[in-house]
């Protein structure tokens, strides 16, 4: 019989460190590895139209949600032998709480079945930071000592931020867009927000037929000429 590679959470070291401390493993694999991504989207409300536009402002961190099992009776339920189940799940319920050198909780690396996930395109796992655990003790013994545990952790996407700054150039769209005037926008504003150089007004007046640039009326929607910020 085969026997399945134990979950791992390995810290990752940090400025502050060369490494990032001792690894812990999960003593019973979890059942389920529930992932959920979501995007933040405004809604930008236009008089005269039965539903507002909808604008892109940002992604959100993906968060990955799993039980954890422990159980302590392998050395005795009862009788001087007996340990509690804590002396394990403590180390787990101390991943959320911030450490000495960096006043962050650690990040780590989340290891299932080796390097990679099934069905997930992860060769070198998940590397996240604690969000969220939840202790449910479901065994004790005579003398009041928890035998067994199940930890609900809840673990949030990690990014550096060199690795999203190398993200942001991947991938640059050829073609035309468009985007709807807000009440206090300027076209030096809007051009400053679509190509980080409010000096490149003129492409968007340009493709717009905008001979005043100081009257741009709210709800007006203006072309977005593909120019050398994006």
């Amino acid at each position: 019989m085969t026997v399945l590679a134990k979950a791992t959470f390995v810290r990752l070291p940090t400025p502050d460190a060369s490494s990032g401390g001792p690894s812990l493993r999960v003593q019973f694999n979890p059942t389920e590895l529930n992932f959920s991504k979501a995007a933040q989207v405004a809604e930008i409300g236009i008089p005269g139209l039965d539903t507002p536009l909808l604008q892109y402002v940002r992604g959100q961190a993906e968060t990955l949600t799993l039980e954890l099992f422990f159980d302590s009776t392998e050395d005795g339920t009862t009788g001087s032998s007996v340990k509690a189940v804590t002396e394990q799940t403590d180390k787990f319920y101390a991943l959320i709480k911030a450490e000495q050198a960096t006043h962050a909780p650690p990040v780590l690396l989340f290891l299932w079945g080796g390097t990679s996930f099934p069905g997930k395109r992860r060769d070198n796992g998940f590397r996240c930071v604690v969000t969220s655990v939840r202790q449910q003790f479901t065994l004790f013994s005579p003398d009041g000592k928890p035998l067994r545990a199940k930890l609900t952790v809840e673990l949030k996407e990690y990014k550096p931020l060199t690795l999203h700054l190398a993200e942001l150039g991947f991938q640059s769209a050829d073609h035309t867009k468009a985007c709807v005037v807000r009440e206090s926008d300027t076209i030096t504003s809007i051009a400053y927000r679509e190509y980080a150089d409010d000096r490149s007004w003129r492409l968007i007046a340009d493709a717009n037929g905008v001979t005043d640039p100081l009257s741009l009326a709210p709800g007006r929607i203006l072309r977005i000429p593909k120019g050398a910020g994006r």
